[in-house]
């Protein structure tokens, strides 16, 4: 049994998860199994593993998104260890070995995450500070967007009986959902090397959709209120920080005149001061 499952969802992205394959095949740790995920791909993608790729293991279902297709995943996984890397993103050579080392040398810590470098459009590009990466309990941290790439994390199998696995309701925002229901319980470590690629700007990605990321947060972050198992502080600032997100939501409403989005995010608001018992 290999030590480490590295899932790769994809949906037609042959040409790109061929480049991402080829970094996995250059890792300078080698204990690990791959497993394909396609997520109904119609680009010829099952022709191309099939060709040249017969040694790892592949899985076809149908379109159903990101979420699924991770998860798929991890329920086929014999690793101790999983990770993921997006088809449209690469590793350095010495991403595994770095990560499994650490962990391996301290084992308080289940999960860990790398920094990254960042290419659009085919350009090198600097995050911002709000990209800023933590190490250590970093629940605040998360909370207003996401800071940790999927394709830079590896965590132990363990947590994801604890806390679950990504939500299929969610098209977006999945990771950040993840990494709230985490970073509530468990130390995350943040390696400060540039161990992946990030590779963005392509048309079929999911972040050039242009949608309120937003709104998929607020739902994740009432989500995360409305569920006693999490530790009451801490949904005390996920509110906070949906208080924040929602203010904005409604302001931008309230310009379009769209009244039944206004009363939806006041109810949420409403409801999340009642379930903790908070007065404005």
């Amino acid at each position: 049994m290999k030590k480490v499952s590295v899932i790769i969802p994809t949906f037609n992205r042959r040409d790109f998860l061929k480049e991402a394959l080829e970094s996995l095949f250059s890792q300078t740790y080698r204990d690990f199994e791959i497993i394909v995920v396609d997520d109904g791909s119609t680009d010829g993608t099952g022709e191309m593993i099939e060709k040249e790729y017969r040694n790892i293991k592949y899985i076809y279902q149908e379109n159903r998104g990101p979420s699924a297709a991770r998860n798929r995943g991890i329920k086929e996984a014999a690793g101790e260890y999983i990770t993921f890397l997006d088809s449209d993103d690469l590793w350095l050579k010495n991403k595994l070995e770095e990560e499994i080392n650490f962990l391996e040398e301290n084992p308080k810590f289940k999960i860990c995450y790398t920094d990254e470098i960042w290419i659009r459009n085919g350009k090198r590009v600097n995050p911002k500070k709000k990209h800023n990466k933590y190490s250590g309990w970093i629940f605040k941290n998360t909370l207003p967007l996401c800071i940790i790439s999927p394709s830079s994390v590896i965590i132990h199998r363990s947590l994801f009986s604890d806390v679950g696995l990504f939500d299929e309701e969610l098209f977006v925002c999945e990771d950040y959902d993840l990494w709230l229901r985490i970073s509530a319980k468990y130390p995350i470590y943040f390696l400060e090397k540039k161990l992946i690629i990030k590779r963005g700007g392509h048309e079929d990605q999911i972040s050039n959709l242009g949608w309120g990321y937003d709104i998929y947060r607020v739902r994740s972050l009432y989500k995360f209120i409305k569920d006693e198992k999490n530790p009451y502080k801490y949904r005390v600032f996920a509110y906070e920080e949906m208080k924040r997100k929602c203010e904005i939501l409604i302001n931008g409403f309230k310009k379009r005149n769209k009244l039944k989005d206004i009363e939806k995010y006041s109810e949420i608001l409403k409801n999340s001061r009642k379930i903790l018992k908070i007065t404005d």
